[in-house]
C-alpha cells in the first residue's frame, strides 16, 4: 500500500526542449573516461598502469581507505591516459575502447539464498558498490556502517530530467534482484517514491515501502523524501541508490556481468531533436549530441540537468551518475534596462517585474545569463518558499561559509546534499553558489568528524 507525500514548497521550472520518448543507440565512443571528482570521499589507488589491457567490469582502482571497494572499467580496452593533478592525485582515467567488447565474467548470485554480508562483498568487488551513496556527507557509502533505511527516488522533477518510468520500462526483473539484495543490508525499510503508481515499474516490486509523491520540484529529490519520511539524526546513516543504477546492480547479480549501459536524455532548447540515447557510462558526449544536432553555435552544454549539472563540451564524457545531458543557449548578452521593464519570457518565484505566475504551464526558453552579479547575501525570505526541508537554508549556508562545525551540525547539514540547494541557488538574488558552499561544508565536516 502506498503512502502519500504532498510537497507544497518548491518551484517547477518548465523549459522548452524535453526529450521525446524514443530511444536510439548512440554511436560507439572511441574513448571512455572516469572522472574521479564523481566519487566524493574516495582516495583512489591504481591497480593498473597506462598501456594495460582491461575487460569491461575489471577493477582498475580501489579506495585507499577501504581496500575492498573496487571501481571497474565500463568497457574493455586499453588504459591510454591517467591524468593527475596536485600531489599526483588522480583526476581522470581514459580507456581506448575495443571494437569488440569483452566482459569479465563472474558467478551469478541467487539473491534469495545469500545473506547481506555476502551480497556486500560481491558488490564491493564487482564495482557496483560505487552506485550506493550515503547521507550524511553525500559520498560513496561506507560499507562498515549499517543504514537505518535505504531510499530510492523513482520520480524525477528536475527540469528536462530523464523520465524515470520510461527509462526503466521492461527492467523489472533487474530492479527486483537489486531491491532484494539491498534489503538484506539494512534492518530498516527500502523506501521507494514514485509520481504515478499506475505507470511506475516499482508498483509491483516486492520488499519495498512505496510512497506516492506529488508537488513541485524538489519533490522528486531523494533528500526531500528522506526529510518527509524518516529524517536523519546525528549518528544515523541512510543509503540512496538512483533508479538506473539499480538496473546495473540487478543485471550483475543475475548474470555476473557488469554492464555499464545508461539511457540518457539529451534535452534542451538548443537541441534540434531532443530524445533518449542508449550509451555507456563515461562515453564521449559528442557520440550522441551531433546525432540530434544543435540549433546554434553558442550554447551551454551541461553534463546533467540545468540545476545540478556541470558545464562541459562535446568532447567531454558522460558523468558516472548522470542520465541527462542538456544544451541551452549561452547567456552572454545583456538587455538594456532589462531590470526596469516588464518581462514575459523569464520565470520567477516572485511577482515582481516578471509575469510567469500568470501562466503556470508555460514553457520557457531560458539561457545561462544570471541577470546579476555576485554580491553579499540579501535576506529576503525567498529561500524558504522553495525549500521544503525542515531546515533554515540561509543560516546553514552562512555556517558553511564561516566553517562553524557546531552550527553546521545543529542546523542539519547531516541531512542535505548539494542538489537540495539547487533551487535556492536558482532564485538567489545575491548569485551565491549555494551548491558549492554546501559541498565544501560537507567535505569539511567529513574530514573533521566523519
Amino acid at each position: 500500500m502506498s503512502k502519500d507525500i504532498r510537497i507544497k514548497k518548491g518551484l517547477n521550472i518548465n523549459l522548452v526542449g524535453a526529450a521525446e520518448q524514443t530511444t536510439s543507440k548512440a554511436v560507439l565512443s572511441n574513448v571512455y573516461a572516469l572522472n574521479l571528482e564523481d566519487f566524493h570521499g574516495v582516495t583512489p589507488k591504481m591497480l593498473v598502469k597506462e598501456g594495460a589491457e582491461v575487460k569491461a567490469g575489471e577493477a582498475i582502482f580501489y579506495n585507499k581507505n577501504i581496500e575492498d571497494m573496487r571501481f571497474v572499467s565500463p568497457v574493455s580496452g586499453e588504459i591510454v591516459e591517467i591524468l593527475r593533478g596536485a600531489r599526483r592525485r588522480i583526476l581522470t582515467i581514459k580507456i581506448l575502447a575495443d571494437k569488440e567488447q569483452s566482459y569479465q565474467k563472474d558467478t551469478a548470485i541467487d539473491v534469495n539464498a545469500v545473506d547481506g554480508e555476502s551480497i556486500k562483498k560481491v558488490l564491493l568487488q564487482s564495482g557496483c558498490w560505487a552506485f550506493v551513496k550515503q547521507r550524511p556527507y553525500d559520498i560513496v557509502a561506507n560499507p562498515d556502517a549499517t543504514p537505518k533505511a535505504i531510499f530510492i527516488s523513482g520520480y524525477a522533477t528536475a527540469p528536462l530530467a530523464a523520465e524515470t518510468d520510461y527509462v526503466l520500462r521492461g527492467k523489472e526483473k533487474e530492479i527486483q534482484a537489486a531491491i532484494t539484495a539491498l534489503a538484506k543490508m539494512t534492518p530498516g525499510q527500502v523506501h521507494v517514491s514514485v509520481g504515478n503508481t499506475e505507470t511506475s515499474p516499482f508498483t509491483n516490486i516486492n520488499g519495498i515501502t512505496l510512497h506516492k509523491v506529488s508537488g513541485p520540484h524538489p519533490s522528486g529529490l531523494v533528500g526531500t523524501q528522506i526529510n518527509k519520511i524518516d529524517p536523519i539524526n546525528k549518528g544515523e546513516t541512510v543509503w540512496t541508490v538512483a533508479p538506473q543504477d539499480l538496473v546495473i546492480i540487478g543485471e550483475y547479480l543475475l548474470t555476473g556481468q557488469f554492464n555499464a549501459e545508461r539511457t540518457v536524455a539529451l534535452a534542451g532548447s538548443s537541441v534540434k531533436a531532443p530524445k533518449y540515447y542508449s550509451t555507456k557510462i563515461g562515453a564521449e558526449i559528442s557520440t550522441f549530441l551531433y546525432a540530434s544536432g544543435v540549433n546554434q553555435d553558442k550554447f551551454r552544454l551541461i553534463n546533467g540537468d540545468v540545476l545540478t549539472g556541470a558545464k562541459t563540451t562535446p568532447e567531454g564524457y558522460l558523468g558516472f551518475y548522470n542520465n541527462t545531458v542538456t544544451a541551452i543557449p549561452e547567456g552572454d548578452d545583456y538587455e538594456f534596462f532589462g531590470w526596469n521593464k516588464p518581462v514575459f519570457n523569464k520565470i520567477s518565484s516572485t511577482r515582481a517585474l516578471t509575469f510567469s505566475w500568470l501562466n503556470k504551464n508555460k514553457k520557457y526558453d531560458l539561457d545561462t545569463n544570471t541577470n546579476g552579479e555576485h554580491r553579499a547575501f540579501v535576506v529576503t525570505g525567498r529561500y524558504e518558499e522553495v525549500f521544503p526541508l525542515d531546515i533554515y537554508p540561509l543560516q546553514l549556508l552562512k555556517a558553511c561559509m564561516v566553517k562553524d562545525l557546531d552550527e553546521m551540525e545543529q542546523l542539519g547539514l547531516y541531512e542535505v546534499a548539494p542538489e537540495d540547494f539547487a533551487l535556492t541557488e536558482f532564485i538567489c538574488i545575491s548569485k551565491q553558489p549555494h551548491q558549492q558552499i554546501i559541498r565544501e561544508g560537507l567535505d569539511l565536516m567529513y574530514q573533521e568528524i566523519g
